[in-house]
């Protein structure tokens, strides 16, 4: 499911080490594993806010007891922020869990290269960056979750919700 552990740099001895984020590994001290949940950043800051309520909802209902939202561009707080405020609370290591759908540029480029120039700050400090969500088993229940709310809701069985509320959107079918 990871991508890699390292210290500032590739080390193969923790390849293909597989995180669980809801049963943390046994090894694993909770207590001294940061959890960074990043995701692209954008212009519009209700999207960077939803970000916060994401990693809010986590934090809540985890073990980690070190978790922080980073914007891997565009809005604070920056990868290197949120790097640097898990290592202040007391991170041993850190894990970068991209919060995006799909293997992309971002997540074979451009968060590997920030997370590392981040931990390069911090000497002896592990880090990994994980698959992102859409490699998980678990996200076609997320899919037809949503896929059933916003049948529901067209069909007025329930109200709009907090995303959609206002747009329109999942009022009525739309027509070509």
């Amino acid at each position: 499911m990871c991508l890699f552990w390292a210290v500032t740099t590739w080390n193969d001895s923790n390849a293909g080490y597989d995180m669980d984020m809801s049963t943390p590994p046994a090894q694993t001290d909770v207590a001294t594993t940061g959890i960074i949940v990043v995701d692209h950043g954008s212009r519009r800051e209700e999207s960077n806010a939803m970000l916060l309520q994401v990693v809010e909802a986590y934090r809540q209902q985890t073990q980690w007891q070190i978790v922080e939202p980073a914007h891997m561009e565009i809005a604070e707080p920056l990868i290197p922020t949120a790097f640097d405020r898990c290592v202040e609370r007391g991170a041993k290591r850190v894990v970068v869990m991209p919060y995006f759908l799909l293997p992309g540029k971002h997540w074979h480029e451009d968060i590997p290269a920030i997370t590392a120039e981040a931990a390069a700050k911090h000497p002896g400090i592990e880090y990994l960056v994980t698959a992102p969500l859409g490699l998980s088993s678990l996200i076609h229940q997320v899919i037809d979750n949503r896929i059933g709310e916003c049948m529901e809701c067209v069909e007025g069985q329930i109200p709009e919700c907090d995303l959609c509320k206002g747009t329109g959107r999942c009022l009525n079918w739309q027509q070509a």
